[in-house]
């Protein structure tokens, strides 16, 4: 088939990865769902002109929402599902008016997480990094993971993370949203996680684990297949 008898995405997925981290956190979860038909891309989140400590929320969501507008260029109707974990759940959800599926993973919630340690205007993730400390990080991991982790934190938005963590009111969404919460996350709890699916109307699925396991751990797979059956049985993305 020549490109241009290629009929595009039946259905895509964008995926929007947490603070300090990148697209690549999402290798498992693209490949599961690239086998179940979804087009899907993880790009990474970047700095602007004004530089990364001058990011706030609004700058994020504009990244988001290139991403969205670059899936649907051949097609405007292609039904788009957001795939957020952490941070990018909060920013999925600041972006469900264009969307017909949200899938949150430990998401930071509209209501603000006040009880979170102070940071500073550039939080050096990236810069400060350690194989030992990512090891520690990632107990469900595998040190394959881990190494692949330690060499690609990134730096964050201190602005942005501070945002997120006093609150940033969004309207409920229209479409289907699922919310996943890991049992042993100490980032965003998951009695946190349980008001926000109880809020948003959404569907709760409990996980095994901490914060980034449901992306980097050994049951990375099982979380991303539970994510497209629940798609499935919606009928929200083709």
């Amino acid at each position: 088939m020549s490109e241009a008898d290629w009929p595009g995405p039946t259905r895509a997925a964008v995926f929007v990865h947490g603070a300090g981290g990148g697209g690549w956190e999402w290798g498992v979860w693209a490949r599961v769902f690239a086998a179940r038909g979804f087009e899907v891309i993880a790009p990474d989140l970047v700095a602007g002109p004004q530089g990364l400590a001058a990011m706030t929320l609004d700058d994020y969501r504009a990244q988001v929402r290139g991403w969205m507008a670059a899936v649907r260029r051949d097609d405007p109707a292609v039904p788009v599902c957001l795939v957020g974990a952490s941070l990018g759940g909060l920013l999925a959800l600041a972006c469900a008016d264009a969307a017909q599926a949200l899938v949150l993973v430990n998401a930071m919630p509209p209501s603000g997480l006040p009880d979170a340690a102070p940071v500073p205007d550039i939080v050096p993730w990236g810069r400060t990094a350690s194989l030992a400390g990512t090891r520690r990080a990632l107990p469900e991991s595998d040190d394959l993971a881990a190494l692949h982790a330690f060499r690609r934190w990134r730096d964050e938005s201190g602005l942005a993370l501070r945002q997120a963590r006093a609150g940033w009111p969004l309207p409920a969404p229209d479409c289907p949203v699922l919310v996943m919460a890991s049992s042993d996350d100490t980032d965003v709890p998951p009695g946190t996680s349980a008001t926000l699916a109880a809020t948003l109307g959404a569907r709760l699925q409990p996980l095994p684990g901490g914060h980034v396991a449901p992306l980097l751990g050994r049951q990375a797979a099982q979380a991303a297949g539970l994510a497209v059956e629940w798609l499935n049985e919606a009928g929200a993305v083709g």
